[in-house]
């Protein structure tokens, strides 16, 4: 394998896990996935969702600070399923640990309350089996063992020292260890009697049949949950799925509303018909709006339900995330305020490198938030976001793009999705039908002139109401302007090259892009010598009308 195992490579890979810390929060979420598609599932006497979610941890691992935050949210959650095992060899990339990592580990996942298992001899296979059996015994709690192991155990010369960590051993010191390790065997020769100890396709075959046997009783018992568990297990939606509908009747509608506040409206509608929609936010679910009229809590006790509060967690959040999805059942859907995606971000990344349907609610998306400061202001967020390959970013500019980007996203099976939100009230735009249909495109004529026009005004969110408002003015004063909102650029630039001409001609230079985020990625649309009105700086604390304002957000400026 490579030396990080990547997702989709290769069979019994079930994660990517290069980042320390991630594959222990991917564990999490899987262990978390299992409980609550059992509690949703399972029937007295038709257990068809039990299983264990096995993980193995080191020092790096544990240092990582999202360790902390998952496994308090596992402790919390009882996840007894759950069983970790801690490659405790006292040893990272620059040496011994005792320097830089003195943590009573056993205490320290007491504390979270986990049921621990100290001083386990790593290299004794009877000793780990008891340690085994010990944590199966806690069904409330998850398990720790810590496994007491030698880095490089069997290298006479090297055992116990750093450069065992990703250094190939040599030939002299590999023949060594073959002495003391008494492996006399050719290279990649395994002897019969130990290929067939470890051969499980037999003992598989038998645990797989007697699984379907169970199936086909539960299925027997309650046909419409079974088909409903296979059908979520696939990944499939439901085929009376909604979510194209919602488009229309927001456009019908003409609602003025905040995007968070229309993205709530698509999870009321959408949500009754989604089971697998299992939500959460990092403490942040009043003002992201993602806790929907039939969401119900998961807890300890009862985990039945469809709505996790992950805390202020929110690297723990986005790699918990991609267990679920990865575990299967369930399209997860997280939220915080766009700028904290910062905390989140390699988890994000790492829900594009693997491919998994995981969906973002990143509100609060501009200095529009207002009198928190620049600290909470998101400026050069979107442009990371759009530049992530196999992640697709929304910023709709009324509840119209909204659902168009719901629907998007849920329809999106092979990666992430972030929609971009805002606090404030959008105006709701006008369109024909045409128009709706080209939403999902990425990219669409939202207004447009009498012949070739002599500006292109582009813009996404909040600002493509600043742009109507400014064409208005402009052709007012009889110039030929075009209003193109842009709410994914990444779905804009998969378009075929004709329809991407139609939007964008290249005769018309004049172009003038409008975002309240950072300027640079901009000039990809309105060229060298187009202009962008955007953020070249933090934000200020202040009323949201003013700051705008303040920054150049006015008609007049862009006039």
């Amino acid at each position: 394998t490579p030396g990080h195992p990547e997702f989709g490579y290769a069979p019994g890979i079930e994660t990517t896990t290069g980042p320390l810390g991630q594959g222990l929060a991917n564990a999490v979420g899987m262990a978390l996935a299992e409980k609550t598609l059992a509690a949703q599932f399972n029937r007295p006497g038709h257990a068809i969702v039990d299983h264990h979610t096995w993980c193995f941890v080191g020092d790096g691992c544990l240092m990582e600070g999202i360790s902390h935050e998952v496994a308090s949210l596992a402790g919390t959650q009882g996840l007894g399923k759950l069983v970790v095992f801690y490659d405790d060899n006292g040893i990272s990339i620059d040496g011994e640990v005792e320097g830089w990592f003195t943590d009573d580990t056993a205490q320290r996942f007491a504390a979270y309350g986990w049921h621990v298992v100290p001083s386990v001899d790593g290299h004794k296979p009877e000793e780990i089996q008891a340690a085994i059996e010990l944590a199966k015994q806690h069904d409330d709690k998850p398990s720790l063992i810590l496994c007491q192991t030698v880095i490089g155990f069997g290298a006479p010369n090297k055992q116990g020292k750093e450069e065992c960590h990703g250094a190939a051993l040599g030939e002299d010191e590999v023949a060594a260890a073959r002495v003391r390790l008494d492996w006399p065997h050719a290279p990649f020769h395994i002897p019969e009697p130990i290929y067939q100890g470890w051969d499980a396709r037999e003992a598989g075959q038998t645990r797989q049949a007697d699984w379907q046997a169970r199936f086909a009783r539960y299925a027997e018992a309650y046909p419409a949950e079974a088909r409903e568990f296979q059908r979520r297990l696939k990944g499939e939606l439901p085929v009376d799925l909604t979510s194209e509908a919602l488009i229309e009747q927001a456009q019908a509608q003409g609602e003025s509303v905040a995007s968070r506040k229309a993205s709530l409206a698509c999870l009321n509608a959408l949500g009754p018909q989604l089971p697998e929609l299992l939500g959460g936010s990092a403490d942040l679910a009043p003002s992201n709006l993602t806790f929907w009229n039939g969401a119900k809590a998961i807890a300890k006790d009862d985990a039945g339900g469809n709505y996790l509060h992950y805390g202020v967690r929110e690297f723990g959040m986005g790699a918990i995330m991609n267990g679920i999805a990865l575990h299967g059942g369930f399209v997860p859907y997280g939220a915080t305020f766009l700028i904290f995606m910062e905390y989140m971000r390699n988890a994000v990344r790492m829900a594009a490198l693997i491919g998994t349907r995981a969906i973002y609610v990143f509100t609060h998306d501009s200095i529009g938030l207002g009198e928190d400061g620049p600290t909470h202001q998101p400026i050069e967020q979107l442009t990371a976001l759009r530049a992530t390959p196999n992640l697709a970013t929304w910023r709709p500019c009324d509840a119209v793009e909204t659902a168009a980007a719901w629907n998007a996203a849920l329809k999106r099976q092979a990666g992430p999705t972030a929609l971009v939100l805002s606090r404030q009230t959008l105006p709701h735009q006008a369109r024909t039908k045409q128009q709706l249909a080209e939403i999902q495109r990425g990219g669409y004529v939202l207004r447009d002139s009498e012949g070739t026009p002599e500006l292109i005004l582009i813009a996404t969110g909040a600002e493509v109401g600043l742009a109507m408002d400014a064409a208005a003015e402009l052709e007012q004063a009889g110039r030929a302007v075009r209003v193109v909102s842009m709410p994914s650029t990444n779905r804009f630039d998969a378009q075929d090259a004709e329809y991407r001409e139609r939007v964008l001609p290249r005769a018309v230079s004049a172009r003038l892009a409008i975002e309240a985020g950072h300027v640079d990625a901009w000039y990809k649309y309105v060229g060298l010598d187009g202009r962008v009105v955007g953020m070249t700086s933090y934000g200020e604390s202040g009323k949201a009308g003013d700051l705008f304002k303040h920054f150049g957000f006015t008609v007049d400026n862009v006039v």
